[in-house]
């Protein structure tokens, strides 16, 4: 059994929630998974560590097509040092994908950015109707017309990959 991932409005708590006034992108969605004691950045490590293999692969394509048009290879998003600990990271580090750019036990923010557009993506921890919960939000700032063509490629794939990400994080996700 799958995990309810939610597409909600951004934690107004959240520090990402400051981007998102002007962005041209944003979403936020949200699903149960008890915190314990792990960071946001611990959850955000475990949930691309089992990044789908059809995930990864959309990455090799994207990776290959955008080289012809002169952006940068960004990788797979779970290309992570195996044994590197949440509490080794700090911020400017690379992890994965993204630079590490805000780091609190509640909020961890990545991104990436070059002269078409800024990405950020918050984890966040959260209480939710009594339940501990995650929220990961996407928040996209571009610069010219090259980032809003990428965008519009983008776009519906990532209304795809951030949910189906999300839920392999679960302890009752199963990969059938």
């Amino acid at each position: 059994m799958n995990p309810a991932v939610t597409n909600i409005a951004a934690p107004p708590a959240a520090r990402i929630s400051q981007e998102i006034p002007g962005s041209y992108f944003h979403d936020c969605y949200e699903m149960p998974l008890a915190h314990e004691d792990c960071s946001a950045l611990a959850i955000y490590l475990k949930v691309v560590a089992r990044t789908p293999r059809w995930v990864e692969s959309l990455m090799t394509l994207r990776n290959r097509v955008v080289s012809l048009l002169g952006l940068k290879n960004l990788g797979h998003l779970g290309a992570l040092p195996p044994l590197k600990e949440a509490s080794a990271y700090r911020v400017g580090d690379r992890v994965g994908i993204f630079t590490l750019l805000s780091l609190t036990d509640d909020e961890v923010i990545l991104g990436d950015a070059d002269k078409h557009l800024d990405v950020k993506v918050s984890v966040c921890r959260l209480m939710c109707q009594a339940r501990e919960s995650i929220a990961v939000t996407t928040v996209v700032h571009i610069h010219n017309l090259l980032g809003r063509v990428y965008m519009f490629f983008i776009t519906p794939m990532h209304r795809l990959i951030v949910p189906a990400v999300m839920r392999r994080a679960s302890p009752a996700y199963h990969d059938d």
